[in-house]
């Protein structure tokens, strides 16, 4: 049976991921890799937990002997905003880990799965339907560490023959964990806000369009490509994917229907920079066209849910039929 080991388990993505692979693989074949401490709760307890720092090399290696890995999915990141804060600490958990994570996998021929991210592009690439190659020039240390990132896990597929596999994400959109640091971070903060019936404070225009993905369609993502024939993939690495695109303001709407009484005052900061450099909208043909991607989830659809979801969260009532 495989046996998975998620770096950066305790994130936004991770802790979703996990219970998702566990009920695929099994509780005890998959382990979560936290940093900086163990949480005192939630599903992630549910099965294997280890201390992994990303940066430490001897860390990663101590939980791959110890559970006898098969497959590493490296989602310690710093993202866009923090990093802009951090430019240094981005650098050493997103390249550095990535490395230690891939000359690992050459030591002991582990599968690896590693998410890069629409912040690869830049204020010189196409922003509508944005094609899988495009000019790439990224102006945060974020997008340059994921364009980097993807080169050298390329470079470790074609050089070493490993199977190294990787999406690129849009910003994506959890009722689970709270967003951790990214530019678009308001897409989820809003629910709660909008639940609660307090006024939100938006960092971008109401007009910032930008690319989304829900999560059960971003888990589904990291599963089929895994899945996929390796005969058939010609990138390995840096798939755009898409499901949807919105404003600020078109969510503000969509919002309203369930609740009206919805304030939102717009005051763009340091993040409306990093928003204007990004696509509107993704071409992911080639994702289809190779490991059949496809998503599942509307615009309308994600709204409705993550109203329910959150609201359920936070012990109150919302009818969204």
């Amino acid at each position: 049976m495989t046996r998975i080991l998620v770096i950066g388990a305790t994130g936004q993505v991770g802790t979703e991921l996990v219970p998702f692979l566990r009920k695929i693989y099994g509780r005890d074949n998959v382990i979560a890799g936290y940093y900086p401490v163990k949480p005192e709760k939630g599903p992630l307890l549910e099965g294997p937990m280890e201390y992994v720092d990303v940066t430490k090399v001897e860390s990663i290696e101590s939980a791959i002997k110890k559970y006898n890995v098969d497959e590493v999915y490296n989602l310690a990141a710093i993202l866009s905003a923090t990093g802009e804060k951090n430019p240094q600490l981005a650098w050493q958990v997103n390249m550095v880990g990535l490395y230690n994570v891939l000359e690992l996998a050459r030591e002991y021929r582990l599968r690896v799965f590693w998410p890069s991210s629409i912040a690869v592009f830049g204020p010189t690439t196409p922003k509508i339907k944005t094609p899988q190659h495009a000019v790439i020039e990224p102006i945060t240390m974020y997008g340059i560490t994921k364009y980097a990132g993807e080169l050298i896990a390329r470079y470790y597929v074609y050089k070493y023959d490993l199977d190294v596999r990787g999406v690129r994400w849009p910003g994506i959109i959890s009722s689970e964990a709270l967003p951790g640091g990214g530019t678009t971070d308001y897409a989820v903060e809003i629910f709660y806000y909008a639940v609660e019936g307090k006024p939100y404070t938006c960092y971008l225009r109401e007009d910032t369009e930008l690319p989304m993905i829900y999560m059960p369609d971003a888990l589904k993502s990291v599963v089929d490509l895994m899945k996929a024939d390796k005969s058939k993939l010609k990138l390995f690495v840096g798939y755009n994917v898409a499901a949807f695109s919105f404003t600020p303001k078109q969510l503000e709407e969509e919002i309203r229907k369930y609740i009206p009484n919805l304030k939102v005052d717009y005051k763009p900061d340091f993040r409306q920079k990093i928003a204007d450099s990004w696509p509107r909208s993704i071409d992911d043909s080639v994702a289809r066209e190779e490991w059949g991607w496809k998503p599942d989830w509307t615009f309308e659809a994600m709204v409705k849910d993550m109203l329910v979801k959150i609201a359920r969260k936070l012990g109150r009532e919302i009818h969204v039929d």
